[in-house]
């Protein structure tokens, strides 16, 4: 069954890690009520959502899909790049370990689920302010073993990987070309967000369905030009946190 975990917003979310974004005001009933949308929404295209509580004390932590990676053999539970949202995996780590064994990077390294695009047997990795080649080295050891490749990509001027690509099809992917070099992914088909909208990169593959946040309609005409049809959901206030459709969940087949 096609799961999702995802955790509810924190009354703290005012005190969110920041790196690209200047601090705007966020609305937490508005935030909140953004975040059971996108839940039902998961719900729509075939998710169970598994919703965890709250972290009163940790800004970041609806971000679930950071602190850990999971796939088909097993969960690998994260050293995030910012000290203050590491407490943030303990409690995951709890939720996971009923459906997956778990493996863990050490804190030398960092690294973090949304550098984390994973297609088939290859996860692309990014090298960003919050993971590095450390994190990178010990994911890919401890995935050797189960025959997946590991490629790093390097990331400027975001935050996450899956700031600047995404996959919306099986042979496509979303780029922003200033953050990523498109020549990293030579075998896919490239649909360019609008350069007017730079955070458009990111979408949420769930099922047979694509969630997509509402505010960018440049970048979702071109992607109806290439054919790609997709589920808007207005995520705006979780975007002030730094947020995206992807990093509010972890989507796995339990």
């Amino acid at each position: 069954m096609l799961t999702a975990i995802t955790r509810a917003v924190s009354p703290a979310i005012v005190n969110c890690e920041l790196t690209f974004l200047d601090r705007r005001p966020i609305d937490l009933h508005k935030a909140r009520e953004q975040h059971r949308a996108y839940e039902q929404l998961l719900q729509n295209l075939g998710a169970k959502v598994i919703p965890l509580p709250a972290e009163p004390t940790l800004p970041d932590s609806m971000f679930v899909e950071d602190p850990a990676i999971v796939l088909d053999e097993l969960a690998v539970i994260l050293p995030l790049g910012t000290e203050s949202r590491r407490p943030e995996a303990a409690s995951l780590a709890n939720a996971l370990e009923k459906f997956r064994k778990l493996a863990h990077i050490t804190a030398r390294g960092s690294l973090e689920g949304g550098d984390v695009l994973h297609v088939d047997r290859t996860l692309y990795v990014g090298l960003s302010t919050r993971t590095n080649a450390e994190g990178i080295r010990q994911l890919a050891a401890i995935l050797a073993p189960h025959n997946y490749k590991v490629v790093a990509v390097p990331v400027t001027g975001c935050l996450h990987l899956k700031s600047a690509v995404t996959l919306i099809a099986d042979d496509t992917l979303l780029v922003h070309p200033g953050w990523v070099d498109r020549d990293a992914f030579p075998e896919f088909r490239v649909v360019e967000i609008d350069p007017d909208e730079p955070h458009a990169a990111n979408t949420l593959r769930v099922g047979s369905g694509l969630i997509y946040p509402s505010c960018f309609p440049g970048t979702q005409e071109r992607l109806s030009h290439a054919g790609i049809a997709v589920t808007t959901v207005d995520v705006s206030e979780l975007q002030k946190a730094e947020g995206a459709v992807t990093c509010c969940s972890l989507i796995f087949e339990a």
